[in-house]
């Protein structure tokens, strides 16, 4: 809902997405086609290093389903049929692997004005049990998530973070990795072309400190740069155009500071939709 919290896997995306989102250092290739009857195809190709990897991905969306089948290289086939609207502000998803016959999983979410619930449970005789919540608003939002693995009676994780959104900024501080890795992040838009965004992280069992930071430049309308810095000696440029409506070129380049005697990494990503 609009008015509601965001899920909590969505505390500190914005930042994330700044920071990381669109950056390869692949070659890949995505071709999209749509239909008017709710059929669309997709076909994805990805060469990293000498290795070649594809997959062919059919959706199909009616009123309140959907229906998403994808075949990898592996001839691997995955499956996932989404429902909506089953009971109010609620989604369910079934979604399943063939060959592997204990693949399948069930998710769950759950959106109201004042809270956001996501749970997920394996179909097989020993699950993994995952849920995840968020309460608050669309501004402020507090929430966690646990994971319990009923074959070894574990917890596999557990995570807490509170996250404030506002419309030129966005701050998160997240609690990871079983409570030993705090994150705080950082975005800001200077103005609608603009924006600038930080991450820090503290790892507390190593006492080590790490961050990012990073920009993001609208050139026009059509072309996007995006910087990144991280205290690794990395940096990062990117350039993205939009040669023509929802297709996508682009370059993607990595210079590590620390290797000397190492090329830099450079990716292209070219996302064609008719």
């Amino acid at each position: 809902m609009a008015s509601g919290p965001a899920p909590f896997s969505d505390i500190g995306k914005r930042a994330r997405d700044l920071l990381t989102k669109d950056y390869t250092f692949d070659h890949k290739f995505t071709l999209t086609l749509p239909s008017s009857t709710g059929m669309g195809l997709t076909a994805t190709g990805l060469k990293k290093d000498q290795i070649f990897v594809g997959d062919i991905n059919t959706v199909y969306k009616g009123e309140n389903t959907t229906v998403d089948v994808k075949v990898d290289s592996y001839s691997n086939v995955s499956t996932k049929v989404t429902v909506s609207g089953v009971l109010p502000s609620t989604k369910a998803a079934l979604s399943f692997k063939i060959p592997d016959h204990k693949s399948g999983k069930l998710d769950l979410q759950y959106l109201h004005h004042h809270a956001a619930i996501d749970s997920s449970i394996g179909l097989n005789p020993t699950p993994l049990l995952e849920v995840s919540a968020a309460i608050g608003s669309k501004d402020l939002s507090l929430g966690g998530e646990v994971g319990f693995d009923t074959a070894s009676a574990s917890l596999t994780k557990y995570n807490a973070g509170i996250g404030l959104n506002r419309p030129d900024f966005s701050a998160a501080l997240l609690l990871t990795d079983k409570g030993q890795t705090l994150k705080a992040s950082y975005i800001h838009s200077v103005d609608p072309f603009h924006a600038v965004a930080a991450e820090l992280t503290h790892r507390f069992s190593t006492y080590e400190n790490s961050f990012s930071i990073g920009s993001s430049h609208t050139v026009d309308p059509c072309t996007v740069v995006k910087t990144r810095f991280s205290d690794n000696g990395k940096l990062a440029l990117l350039s993205q155009r939009e040669w023509r409506p929802k297709s996508f070129i682009t370059v993607s380049a990595e210079y590590d500071s620390k290797a000397i005697n190492a090329a830099p990494k450079l990716g292209l990503a070219l996302a064609l939709k008719p």
